[in-house]
């Protein structure tokens, strides 16, 4: 089967959203099918055209940026091209080109299938809230001509305004791939000499520096995790430097950084082995969010795969994770003080908060998610529809793990 990806940024950017379609591409072409992306070439310095682990990647130009957004000239005349030569358009928003090229699916008769990852909410002002409503409009439109429009959970669909509009109608639940390299022993004992680990305790955070993220909750939080942990060591993952449209933000925490420097160390962008060399050293993960710009977490599984639990925000779908397998704490938004007491319960009594690793790993491979995909994707082109809004499988085993363990 031949499948157009589009999205608005893809590798070498750093994002959830890049990750994911990066993820279930190459699973899509382990499974035999052919997979073309088409996306921005945001930096000029990247290749127009390239293959990158058998994934073939159409880069069209950019010509003016609004914050995040991007406007290329040549993308419909090129995504016209790739639609003609495709069995199946699948397309992830937030992207404002969206719904111009459902059209081309439909005016074409191929399959349209619309992910959404997120909500997209750009800071106060009068322009953004222009853009706001264009882009509202745009993907209202985009939603509308897709066959169908696929999320990570019914908790984020039935709380997401865009998604409810969907849901028992043509939304489509499938759960997120979600790997990490082997790494050794080795490694990690090399990865805690680097950051000076030792034997402190370690709060993990894995999220680029952005407003949206809630750095500084965390940041807040450390002074009552501190007291009680007073050796206690934050290692941030994620792009600190050179974020776009993020330059205040960082302004803005560079005093709290620079306060608690003996206890935050920033990493930068972790990949491959060294992300995985991360995990490994953690005893918490955190994730404190502020909007529904977060729809999941990846990181999340990220961590539970390596048996560390997850202090979680209580957003519509980013508190699934926690709440489905019993990994964690789930925590008020925004909540400094709420956030640091989910912490030092985890720190306090880490292990009633393990569970299966191995079933956390296949719950959520990226084999698997191609694979409902494809069974998607397939049925679309027989003509038939999903009738109602189902949780896979794999949810309820979850939950089930979840179960047995409190029993116990």
């Amino acid at each position: 089967m031949k499948i157009l990806e589009v999205l608005t940024y893809y590798r070498p950017w750093v994002s959830g959203l890049t990750i994911y379609v990066e993820r279930l591409s190459r699973a899509l072409v382990e499974q035999g099918h052919d997979v073309t992306i088409l996306t921005s070439q945001y930096d000029r310095n990247l290749p127009r055209y390239d293959v990158m682990h058998g994934v073939k990647i159409v880069r069209s130009p950019v010509a003016v940026r609004i914050s995040k957004g991007v406007i290329m000239p040549d993308f419909g005349p090129m995504a016209w091209k790739l639609a003609t030569q495709t069995d199946v358009l699948h397309l992830h928003l937030p992207q404002f080109d969206a719904p111009g090229l459902a059209m081309r699916g439909r005016l074409l008769r191929k399959p349209v299938v619309l992910t959404y990852h997120c909500d997209l909410q750009l800071p106060s002002g009068l322009f953004n809230r222009v853009v706001d409503r264009v882009v509202d409009f745009q993907n209202n439109w985009a939603g509308k001509l897709s066959d169908v429009v696929v999320t990570y959970t019914r908790d984020y669909a039935v709380n997401s305004p865009y998604l409810a509009k969907f849901v028992d109608k043509k939304l489509a639940i499938i759960p997120p791939p979600i790997t990490l390299d082997p790494v050794s022993d080795a490694a990690v004992d090399q990865f805690r000499d680097k950051y000076g680990v030792g034997d402190r305790p370690v709060i993990g955070i894995s999220a680029r520096l952005a407003t949206e993220k809630g750095v500084e909750v965390l940041l807040r939080a450390l002074p009552r995790i501190l007291e009680a942990y007073p050796d206690a060591l934050v290692l941030h993952a994620g792009q600190y430097k050179d974020v776009i449209g993020e330059e205040a933000y960082a302004a803005r925490l560079a005093p709290l950084f620079e306060r608690y420097k003996g206890h935050y160390h920033l990493l930068g962008t972790l990949l491959g082995e060294e992300l995985s060399a991360f995990y490994r050293v953690l005893d918490v993960l955190c994730i404190c969010s502020l909007n529904s710009t977060e729809s999941f977490g990846l990181v999340q599984i990220e961590a539970m795969r390596n048996s560390v639990p997850v202090a979680a925000c209580s957003l519509p779908g980013v508190r699934q994770p926690v709440t489905m397998t019993g990994m964690g704490e789930v925590t008020e938004i925004g909540d400094p003080d709420a956030l640091s007491e989910a912490i030092i319960r985890i720190l306090d009594q880490r292990e009633r908060y393990i569970r299966s690793p191995e079933l956390i790993a296949e719950s959520f491979a990226p084999s698997q998610t191609a694979a409902e995909y494809v069974r998607l994707f397939e049925a679309l082109r027989r003509g038939e529809r999903p009738r109602q809004t189902i949780e896979p499988p794999v949810y309820d085993r979850l939950r089930a793990m979840r179960d047995e363990a409190e029993r116990e």
